[in-house]
């Protein structure tokens, strides 16, 4: 039996009386597709930033490709890429030099960060906003730049926190035909609170 990209051990937050999360436990193998769904205030967003490390549980456990995410959360974010439900950019970028900067803060070199800067926009079809101001971008394409940063160091398992979530019906299609192309080669975690749309995916 393979060991788990990413798994969870009675993963449990609480914010004083209120529990948000409650003994979540599951694994992924490489390459596989899971998602949480659930009602707004469900929960998901809080296990996923436990899961990233962008958050410590009150108690349990997260791993990604073996580390642990509350003591190595920082060697454990090597391997992930996460697209939280807002994006974080900074508006006063362009969309390369917002990828350049995020390919850096990963502990890419200039040379790599240079070579993924250049096949994420390839993949997401920035090629033509690379220049653009952040801010001038539509939602959609915000909605893209994000996915590009979170795959920027080529994770093998990639977090997705309702990617669809405030953009038009044909940015959406678009984005649930990229996202299916992301996930071809690397396991992947969605959520969403619909699930006639996890079901596209």
């Amino acid at each position: 039996m393979s060991t788990p990209i990413l798994e969870t051990k009675g993963l449990n937050k609480n914010f004083g009386a209120l529990t948000v999360a409650e003994e979540i436990n599951f694994s992924l193998e490489a390459g596989a597709r899971h998602a949480i769904i659930g009602p707004n205030g469900a929960g998901k967003s809080t296990t996923m930033r436990m899961i990233t490390g962008y958050m410590m549980p009150t108690r349990g456990n997260a791993w990604v490709a073996g580390h642990d995410m509350t003591d190595d959360p920082l060697e454990g974010r090597r391997h992930l890429g996460y697209l939280p439900e807002v994006v974080p950019l900074y508006y006063d970028m362009t969309t390369r030099n917002y990828l350049q900067y995020i390919g850096r803060l990963r502990g890419l070199d200039n040379l790599v960060t240079s070579r993924r800067v250049k096949e994420v926009m390839e993949i997401c079809a920035l090629e033509e906003y690379q220049d653009v101001l952040l801010a001038k971008l539509s939602k959609g394409f915000r909605q893209r730049v994000g996915l590009a940063q979170s795959i920027i160091n080529d994770p093998e398992v990639l977090i997705l926190d309702e990617p669809t979530i405030g953009i038009d019906p044909i940015q959406v299609a678009q984005t649930r035909q990229l996202i299916k192309h992301l996930g071809e080669n690397r396991a992947f975690l969605l959520s969403s609170h619909k699930l006639p749309e996890l079901s596209m995916v």
